[in-house]
């Protein structure tokens, strides 16, 4: 199971560690076509979203990889957690139902790596 729970930190580290760069250096205007969410927050919320995104994905293999701090890694993958319960209630107000579907599996995959390390999987 540990190595499930790493090859689930991996993917999740991945994805919204690109995802957070993407949101944290591209100006607003060029992230609307891919990214029609970000017409409704300020750029400055959007790139605290990336900044937030990318400490995460940080959090999620760097604690648990140096044993620095290993409890870092559950909360990262809570915080994800929750970042994905606000992305999908502002999918639904903006009635995007394939989005809301992309963030309830990130959720389950962060809620997984959560439960994983702070019960039977800690460091």
């Amino acid at each position: 199971m540990n190595v499930v729970l790493w090859i689930v930190q991996a993917v999740l580290a991945a994805m919204f560690g690109m995802a957070g760069v993407m949101k944290s250096t591209q100006p607003k205007d060029k992230l609307v076509p891919r990214l029609p969410w970000v017409e409704d927050f300020s750029a400055g919320t959007v790139r605290l979203i990336g900044i937030a995104e990318f400490a995460a994905a940080l959090g999620l293999i760097l604690p648990a990889a140096t044993g620095i701090a290993p409890i870092l890694t559950p909360l990262a993958a809570t915080g994800l957690a929750v970042v994905m319960v606000l992305a999908a209630l502002t999918h639904a107000r903006r009635k995007e139902p394939a989005a809301i579907a992309f963030n309830a599996v990130l959720f389950l995959l962060a809620a997984f790596v959560a439960w994983g390390r702070f019960g039977p999987y800690s460091f």
